[in-house]
């Protein structure tokens, strides 16, 4: 039984060259459905339900990454692999946050592009060394970290809190609402943690947290 693909890209000339590339390739793969947006890409797969979804980060109406989000909420048994042209180290965290099954460049060869496939359709993470080198580096920071004197050690139970609370994503609205702060008091503490840990914006917290096991990069 073929494995069932929606291609989500704003170009057409891209996805007609993804499905010739998959067509071509002979490697048990259908592409039963193609999509220009995110909200289109969402609709589609309301009615198609494809096993995998290959997902571009840039889209008009909704981008790819909350895409990503509202697709895995409403079914998370569809895999979705990211294609796309962004190899920075913030858009693939973002892209894991959102539940990506599977992460590589525009600039892989096609080889690449069906393993991903066939791996996110067995349930299994595929992740480009290009991108898993963002993993890596975060691990041998953790270890650093661990072995010498940790900053973390001097947040309140508060911050600790709050640091957590941040990392997964959460305004200093939704913090002060689930902890019964005002959103600046949320903001104070913030401040604070971020001071005490050496980190000057939500990309650097992000990391952090995932460093010290705070958050879950494959939720």
């Amino acid at each position: 039984m073929s494995i069932t693909v929606l291609l989500a890209d704003d170009h057409a000339v891209v996805r007609e060259g993804v499905r010739r590339l998959l067509e071509d390739a002979d490697a048990g793969i259908a592409v039963i459905g193609e999509a220009s947006s995110g909200l289109e890409t969402i609709q589609q797969a309301d009615v198609l339900r494809p096993q995998v979804i290959l997902l571009d980060i840039t889209m008009p109406t909704i981008n790819g990454l909350e895409a990503a989000r509202q697709l895995k909420a409403r079914h998370p048994d569809i895999a979705v692999v990211f294609l796309t042209m962004h190899e920075s180290e913030e858009y693939f965290l973002e892209a894991l946050r959102c539940g990506a099954d599977g992460y590589l460049p525009k600039s892989a060869p096609s080889t690449e592009v069906i393993d991903a496939i066939q791996s996110a359709a067995r349930g299994e993470a595929y992740l480009h060394p290009s991108v898993t080198r963002f993993l890596l580096q975060n691990y041998l920071t953790r270890r650093a970290t661990d072995n010498g004197d940790d900053p973390y050690r001097s947040l309140t139970p508060r911050e600790r809190d709050i640091l957590t609370l941040v990392g997964n994503g959460l305004t200093n609205q939704e913090i002060g609402e689930q902890l019964a702060l005002s959103p600046n008091t949320v903001h104070r503490h913030r401040t604070s943690l971020m001071q005490k840990l050496g980190l000057h914006n939500r990309l650097e917290l992000l990391r952090y947290c995932i460093r010290r096991g705070l958050v879950d990069p494959t939720n």
